[in-house]
């Protein structure tokens, strides 16, 4: 396999890993969740008075507990901003998604392993979506 196709695999997988990422935070889904965070992973709110650090299995612990944003009929957006490969073990994605009245900015670092690829960290700020009061 060239680089090239290895690269465009690459991408392919970690979309595939953020359409699980949106759609599991979309229902409240920790065990989707689960399944694409390194077990290792740290999950960090920068946003400004609201500054949380857990790790993955505290993080998933306070999903759980959510009313899913689905069960409440809420709207959603989600972009894949950008993606970025550092080496065939790791990768940087920005994204963007909206529900329940934020707007939330995410940073996600994945490492590849003998599980395929999954998030390290998720580091993220949000703020009160324009037009919604």
């Amino acid at each position: 396999m060239s680089d090239k196709s290895s690269i465009s695999l690459s991408y392919d997988e970690i979309i595939q890993v953020m359409k699980i990422y949106f759609q599991a935070l979309y229902d409240a889904d920790s065990k989707s969740l689960g399944s694409i965070f390194h077990p290792d992973a740290r999950y960090v709110n920068m946003t400004e008075g609201d500054y949380m650090n857990f790790s993955v299995s505290e993080y998933l612990q306070i999903v759980s507990k959510r009313t899913s944003p689905s069960q409440q009929g809420a709207e959603r957006t989600d972009q894949i901003i950008s993606i970025e490969t550092g080496t065939n073990q790791m990768a940087f994605v920005k994204a963007k998604m909206s529900m329940m009245g934020r707007s939330y900015l995410d940073f996600l670092t994945l490492s590849r392993d003998d599980s395929g690829w999954r998030i390290m960290s998720k580091i993220f700020s949000y703020s009160p979506e324009q037009g919604v009061s």
